[in-house]
């Protein structure tokens, strides 16, 4: 029985991650909407050049997440497939998976497909689907496979520091008024997601420094984390990114981390300087 692990372009990993692991791994891409040019969220992504192009567009970007088309053909591919999405509480691309799914198994019922909504994004997808690839080789059944991988699911908490507030500011989430202050001041806000999936602010710091401290004491109150697994996803900022890595090495003491660059959605939401943890 041939399985397979998808997620969407939210996760950071390139489409070669899996490919010694004898399962079949695809990202379904996200669009990213800028003026009149839509960037498709793939490998072969010019990340820089999509960030230049909201910088210098005046008006707000937007992005869409795949057809329901698009995740069943990933679904033909194989005889068993878990699914990971990002949160569905901020974005419909969980329940476009549904419908794929749904497709794939009016047409093929003997298949065994389930969608798991992560809850989260980024580096919290990374950890999702290195489970998912473990559980499988350990030789589970598809049953076993989908319990475990749902209750690992919960278990995940992702911080984040946003590198810019232009984003939110032209897409309405945050006033511009707002925004102008929080960067003449430095203000690195840290924020979470939630059970829920949705987004908290939990404290406002000033400057990278001071955040990167309220990220790492987070960690440590929030997680046992010895010689748990750790993903850092940053935006153009591998100085910050590697800063980081040491201070939860040190702290939380656990050297299982690993540091990505983001993909395009998650560098559209984060911006230059960004950084995002999943624990």
């Amino acid at each position: 029985m041939s399985w397979g692990i998808i997620s969407d372009s939210s996760c950071d990993l390139p489409s070669s991650a899996f490919a010694d692991s004898g399962l079949h791994f695809a990202a379904v891409p996200l669009k990213i909407v800028v003026g009149g040019t839509e960037y498709t969220d793939n490998d072969d992504l010019n990340v820089n050049a999509m960030l230049a192009h909201m910088k210098s567009f005046k008006g707000p970007s937007s992005s869409a997440c795949p057809a329901p088309e698009e995740w069943a053909r990933e679904f033909r591919k194989s005889d068993r497939t878990v699914a990971v999405t990002m949160t569905s509480a901020l974005s419909g691309t969980y329940n476009s998976a549904l419908i794929g799914k749904n497709m794939v198994l009016e047409e093929s019922p003997e298949k065994d497909i389930h969608v798991i909504d992560s809850h989260t994004t980024g580096g919290g997808l990374v950890l999702i689907l290195r489970k998912l690839e473990e559980l499988i080789s350990a030789g589970l059944d598809f049953e076993a496979v989908v319990k475990q991988a749902e209750a690992y699911t919960r278990s995940i908490f992702l911080l984040f520091s946003c590198g810019s507030y232009d984003n939110l500011v032209k897409n309405g989430r945050m006033s511009r008024i707002a925004g102008i202050l929080a960067s003449s001041l430095g203000i690195r806000a840290v924020a979470s997601n939630t059970p829920e999936g949705t987004i908290r602010v939990l404290q406002k710091p000033r400057g990278e420094e001071r955040a990167l401290e309220v990220i790492v004491r987070t960690m440590s109150e929030w997680k046992n984390l010895a010689g748990m697994p750790v993903v850092i996803t940053h935006c153009n900022d591998p100085v910050g990114a590697q800063r980081l890595k040491e201070k939860i090495a040190h702290v939380c003491m656990t050297t299982k981390i690993t540091i990505m660059q983001t993909r395009g959605l998650t560098s559209f939401y984060n911006d230059n300087g960004g950084l995002m943890i999943a624990f």
